[in-house]
């Protein structure tokens, strides 16, 4: 039986309103050592309510173009991460055609 281990970290340091000012991660694996980062989602699947768990938290300095643009990377990562889990390639593509009417509605495509 294997015992190895892999952690990762999410620390946040808020304001007095409990706003996020600064995100770091760490993934020691990846060679990653609290690297900042300005937002971060996260979903983890309860097995026993059949539900998904989420924590969204952006810092007041991510920037709402940026934003857009995260959306739509993690848009498009989900549609190839679902193609990956259950090789459904018509739903895969009909997520990739809703990525990109989002990417063309918030003018994200670049030539």
């Amino acid at each position: 039986m294997n015992n190895s281990k892999s952690k990762i970290e999410i620390s946040v340091n808020l304001d007095e309103n409990k706003i996020p000012e600064k995100i770091f991660w760490t993934a020691e694996d990846g060679n990653i050592k609290n690297q900042e980062s300005k937002a971060v989602f996260l979903s983890v699947w309860d097995s026993n309510k059949k539900e998904s768990l989420r924590i969204d938290l952006w810092t007041k300095e991510m920037p709402l173009d940026e934003m857009k643009v995260f959306f739509h990377q993690t848009l498009v990562a989900m549609s190839d991460t679902f193609n990956r889990a259950t090789q459904d390639q018509k739903m895969t593509d009909s997520m990739k055609d809703f990525c990109d009417y989002f990417a063309e509605k918030l003018n994200l495509k670049q030539n």
